[in-house]
């Protein structure tokens, strides 16, 4: 059940519950009170009825019947043992009020009808019955429209931290500040979190373009200098070193690109099959590629295969980082596929396949999740996920039944590409 609900539900209880105790109140009273004053008009006419019956033998015209027939038989063994009092009874002929005492070895009795009064306090109990329904339909839709107001801004305000968590860091609920609201008080409270996020973020994301951009010129002047070196074991592991900063470097240089929306797509119709054979022979890596259900057999002409409306040199980019992942992180075979609609990309291999924190929340910068996938710094599957970003294509992450790690690529039919959001 949800909250509006709840809260209406709890609206209606609470004003049957107050009718009802309000109804029930009324009822007692009224009722006390009818009984109280027919008690003592029979005593009253009681009293008359023994002073007559004293002064003339008879009680004839004084209210009063001796021995009467109807009279309850608790009334006529207290007055037998000496002692007046009254009953109230509801008989077959209507409901009435007793009042006895002995005379004379007899009992004098007075019957006070209480039809009248009983009907009017069953009436008084219908009118407070209606008078609860109408004040639960009244009640009850300003309960339903409260409801539905606090839980539309419930709802906002759990949307927007969605979004937020999702990435959009421009996302805000922009309630209005009102005093001694504490929804107000929740939506002020999440907008200031999503300032802080996206402040901290984007001084994350500048002290990472900043460093790859103070980096880029000294490393210039190492990559010359281990050119310089003398050839060597020494020389060739200086080399080696230097290239994988210089990547790291380039890398670095492209996320920030990626985080600052600065990267636009050139969209053109190409074949898919030529742009899969470069970006594998790109990694001089071995990767079997295969078109809908059968194998690759070798070279085809540029014009051949499927043709997908996309960027070439990005689509080869998150191909080959794929390619690369899957040596660095899996185990061989690594296969390329294409599905038979001409726009989905597969990558897999055979190893312990992604780990479950990269499936649940995506490739995250330097982690490259457990240990039995290998080392690195986390950023091959980042700039992936952005360049497909950029190119209105979605990719997504999984493991494959019998083992190994799965990439694949949606490629749209005629994408917008849109801004980044790091």
């Amino acid at each position: 059940m949800t909250l509006r609900w709840r809260i209406v539900a709890l609206v209606a209880a609470a004003t049957c519950a107050a009718a009802a105790a309000v109804g029930v109140l009324v009822h007692h009273a009224s009722r006390d009170r009818e009984l109280s004053q027919a008690r003592e008009g029979a005593r009253t006419t009681l009293d008359r009825a023994a002073l007559s019956y004293a002064r003339t033998g008879g009680v004839q015209g004084s209210g009063a019947v001796m021995d009467a027939p109807g009279l309850p038989q608790g009334l006529r063994r207290l007055v037998k043992k000496g002692h007046q009092g009254t009953e109230f009874t509801t008989g077959p002929d209507g409901p009435a009020m007793w009042a006895a005492r002995p005379a004379d070895g007899q009992v004098l009795s007075v019957r006070v009808d209480m039809s009248t009064a009983m009907r009017n306090i069953g009436a008084l109990d219908t009118n407070i019955i209606l008078a609860g329904l109408m004040t639960t339909a009244v009640v009850l839709p300003l309960g339903v429209l409260t409801a539905e107001r606090m839980s539309r801004r419930l709802r906002l305000a759990a949307a927007t931290a969605r979004r937020i968590a999702a990435g959009d860091l421009d996302a805000r609920i922009s309630a209005a500040a009102r005093p001694h609201d504490e929804i107000a008080e929740i939506s002020g409270a999440v907008d200031s979190m999503a300032a802080a996020l996206q402040e901290r973020l984007l001084d994350e994301q500048r002290f990472t373009a900043d460093v790859a951009h103070e980096l880029r010129t000294p490393l210039m002047g190492l990559v010359t200098a281990a050119e310089l070196l003398p050839p060597g074991e020494a020389a060739g592991y200086v080399r080696d070193r230097v290239r994988v900063l210089s990547t790291l470097v380039e890398d670095l240089l492209e996320i920030s690109r990626l985080d600052a929306g600065a990267e636009e797509a050139d969209l053109s119709p190409c074949p898919l099959g030529p742009v899969l054979d470069d970006a594998i022979a790109g990694t001089g890596l071995s990767a079997c590629l295969r078109t809908g259900d059968a194998e690759d057999s070798g070279p085809r002409a540029p014009e051949d295969g499927p043709k997908v409306w996309t960027d070439p040199r990005r689509l080869t980019r998150i191909v080959t980082n794929l390619v690369v992942n899957a040596h660095r992180h899996g185990r061989e075979p690594v296969e390329v596929t294409v599905a038979p609609d001409g726009r989905t990309v597969t990558v897999r291999d055979h190893g312990t396949g992604y780990p479950d924190d990269l499936l649940e929340k995506g490739p995250q910068r330097f982690r490259t999740g457990v240990r039995e996938r290998g080392r690195g710094h986390g950023l091959g599957l980042t700039i992936a996920s952005g360049q497909a970003q950029v190119l209105g294509a979605r990719l997504t992450f999984g493991n494959a039944p019998d083992g190994g790690a799965v990439a694949t690529l949606h490629l749209p039919e005629r994408p917008e590409p849109g801004p980044i959001h790091g």
